[in-house]
């Protein structure tokens, strides 16, 4: 089974030529899911929305999972961002927030960091933390992700303040119901690290994926636009996490990490060059 997940597309920004490689690498992929983790526009304006729904027709993905990120509520319209902060995204994506996807292999758990009243920090409660944690305990054999846009581990000290709220709460309960793997985006800066880095609690086995932006002009630290792609097989020892890069020498995205959790320690090789 082949996931995908793009991060902070921010449409309305976007670069087309870096949209136009992306295009070609999904296609060549043609993805089981393709996961959309926020900001997918810049200001959640009709338009950009509309950017959104033209880039996915072109794109061949069996199944499309999205979670909403702080850019795609209304900015400067603020009737529309206190009575109806999610209606053009749901024009597109539809009206559950926080959507779920669950074959033989694996389960994929949404959940909505975002709030009408918050600019830019996300924020979970206890009682979704509690409720994303039950569905979670419900498939014990599958590899079990949470998805969301706020991140819950950062590695720059300049991100701490992007931290998802309520994190130290649902990371826990999440943990207790078996969670494999934690997905982000928000901070435009992307990394696959053990959760116990940040959250001693945490087994060896749980790691946190963040995704850089997909296709907006605003990198940072050096990345270029990437996306990740989880690989699933029956054997979940096998299963891969890999980071693709856009490379702008050859106008192609290439693998740029390629790494496997849950292998023994000859297969746990993490390749910091390209492939």
């Amino acid at each position: 089974m082949q996931i995908i997940q793009l991060s902070d597309p921010h449409f309305g920004t976007e670069d087309w030529t870096v949209q136009e490689a992306l295009v070609r690498t999904l296609n060549d992929m043609r993805p089981e899911l393709l996961l959309f983790s926020g900001d997918i526009t810049q200001r959640a304006t009709r338009l950009q929305f509309a950017a959104a729904r033209a880039f996915l027709e072109r794109i061949e993905a069996d199944n499309v999972l999205a979670v909403p990120g702080n850019h795609d509520i209304p900015l400067f319209n603020l009737w529309s961002r206190l009575t109806a902060p999610y209606k053009k995204y749901c024009e597109i994506f539809g009206t559950d927030l926080e959507p779920e996807f669950e074959n033989n292999l694996a389960l994929i758990v949404g959940v909505n960091t975002t709030h009408k009243y918050r600019h830019v920090d996300g924020e979970i409660s206890p009682q979704r933390a509690d409720a994303v944690a039950r569905r979670l305990a419900s498939a014990p054999d599958k590899l079990r992700v949470v998805v969301a846009h706020h991140p819950c581990q950062v590695v720059l000290p300049s991100d701490q303040k992007n931290l998802l709220i309520g994190r130290e709460y649902a990371l826990k309960a999440w943990i207790e119901a078996g969670v494999d793997l934690v997905l982000g985006g928000h901070i435009h800066y992307p990394f696959i690290l053990p959760l116990r880095e940040s959250f001693p609690e945490a087994p060896s086995g749980v790691f946190v994926m963040q995704a850089g932006t997909a296709t907006s002009p605003r990198v940072r630290s050096g990345k270029p636009n990437s996306f990740n792609r989880i690989l699933v097989r029956r054997d979940r020892r096998m299963t891969l996490l890999e980071r693709w890069d856009y490379d702008s020498a050859t106008g192609r995205f290439r693998v740029a990490l390629r790494f496997s959790p849950w292998g023994d320690e000859s297969s746990r090789q993490v390749q910091a060059t390209f492939c």
